[in-house]
């Protein structure tokens, strides 16, 4: 142990660095623009695994799909095979004003590297690398690579391309490192994750627009018909109204409400919405937030009744709820409290499944010792209010392989927002983690950890 994590924290400078080279790369899948970008980034995990022995490859579903890479390296006969998934696209970096530095120019402050993806999840391909490094030539399991170029675009491929390589695939153990821990200090293992439903919702009360001052007052127009139609969706405590989601148990932990304010920015004088516990609320029961509204502006607003209006809907579904029975019910219910005779559309965007994953067996002993061996103290099993739809995918696609989500962030990384940041000692526990747990695994012998 003393000399796996020596050699983790020599090989530290350079695998971040590594990590800096790939935060250099604009891999925002999302911008057709830098598609280019997406494809270097894929070109340079594909480097970084062939350093380390793997035989690397970019793989796609498709002329024009996103870039995916694939790796395998053996390790000894009979052992155990160890499927390490991360993807290497990030989310678009917004409003460059907003970041304290620039985002795609790596920055350490602190004990933090601050840079678009340190976190999410250019950490975990580096955290894959550098477990492969620290163990050397003692590989004790074989490993399979599955390093996509989707997911913050959805994975529309993912399924395709599972089933089109699913016996260069095939695993006892699966590890994704694409979530986050307790807090710094604290790992986690996360075992459940809602589910998604995102719909459009539109109204029509005009075929066109008309004065205001003419007909304002007889005719209702949309953005009332919409906001009223919206305001049904929620409780008074602001709890899911709609009836029939469904909710399930929490883990038995204790957010203080000291740590709520800071991380999630409430502003002063903001009050919970919902009802039950904090880890209820944000894992194990439905929420619904309206995301973005389709009206005309403020700024150049005219005195006119608008015939249209349009709002996404998103419902977080609860573990044990299905997005058929969630849009089922969505749309009971907006038929239902339409007001005043307005056109109702209502368009599903996309939808994924809430998740659970098994917490018991040898892979989960495996990875529950090797993280806390890593931080000095036992890991918390968590929940995620956000989902992860490949990990449904996945479970199809590989059934009999055992699960583990893990990952490098915590409550301060803002992922997905300006100044993200990887907090570098976690990073360091989370690469000496994955080895102890490679070196475990391995040490189950004819014994398949995922059995």
């Amino acid at each position: 142990m003393s000399d796996l994590r020596n050699r983790v924290r020599d090989l530290l400078p350079g695998l971040i660095g590594d990590l800096e080279d790939l935060v250099r790369i604009q891999s925002v899948s999302a911008d057709p623009g830098r598609l280019p970008e997406v494809e270097k980034s894929a070109r340079k995990t594909a480097q970084l695994l062939a350093a380390e022995g793997v035989a690397a490859e970019i793989v796609r579903a498709g002329d024009g799909a996103p870039p995916t890479v694939l790796g395998e390296r053996k390790g000894p006969a009979g052992a155990p095979v160890v499927l390490l998934y991360a993807h290497h696209d990030v989310q678009p970096e917004n409003d460059p004003a907003d970041w304290d530095s620039p985002p795609f120019e790596p920055a350490r402050r602190g004990d933090r590297l601050y840079g678009r993806g340190a976190a999410d999840d250019k950490a975990g391909i580096a955290v894959h690398v550098g477990a492969l490094r620290a163990l050397g030539d003692d590989l004790p399991v074989t490993v399979r690579f599955f390093i996509e170029g989707e997911e913050e675009v959805n994975s529309a491929t993912l399924p395709h391309l599972l089933r089109q390589y699913r016996d260069r695939l095939a695993a006892d153990v699966i590890v994704i490192a694409d979530a986050g821990n307790w807090d710094i200090g604290v790992p986690s293992l996360t075992t459940s994750l809602r589910g998604l439903v995102r719909a459009d919702v539109e109204v029509r009360t005009l075929a066109h627009a008309v004065h205001s001052g003419m007909w304002g007052g007889l005719v209702p127009d949309a953005i009332m018909a919409l906001t009223r139609l919206l305001a049904t969706l929620w409780t008074e405590d602001g709890s899911p109204a709609v009836d029939g989601l469904t909710g399930s148990a929490a883990a038995d932990v204790d957010y203080p409400e000291e740590r709520l304010r800071a991380e999630s920015g409430a502003a002063p004088g903001t009050r919970w919405i919902g009802a039950g516990s904090a880890v209820e609320r944000l894992w194990a029961r439905p929420a619904i937030t309206v995301t973005g509204i389709d009206v005309p502006k403020v700024d150049g607003a005219s005195n006119t009744l608008v015939p249209v209006a349009r709002a996404r809907v998103t419902i977080r579904l609860a573990p044990g709820d299905t997005s058929a029975n969630a849009i089922a019910r969505l749309q009971e219910h907006l038929d239902k409290h339409v007001p005043w005779g307005a056109r109702l559309t209502t368009t599903v965007v996309d939808a994924c499944e809430p998740t659970v994953l098994p917490t018991a067996g040898p892979a989960y002993a495996a990875a529950r010792s090797a993280l806390a061996e890593a931080w000095g103290v036992a890991p918390v099993d968590m929940g995620c209010g956000g989902s992860i739809p490949f990990i449904a995918e996945f479970q199809e696609a590989l059934p009999g392989a055992s699960i583990l989500v893990t990952g490098v962030e915590d409550p301060d990384t803002r992922a997905h927002g300006p100044n993200e940041g990887l907090h570098l000692p976690e990073f360091e526990r989370a690469v000496l983690a994955e080895a102890l747990l490679l070196r475990r695994l391995g040490e189950a012998g004819d014994s398949p950890p995922g059995s």
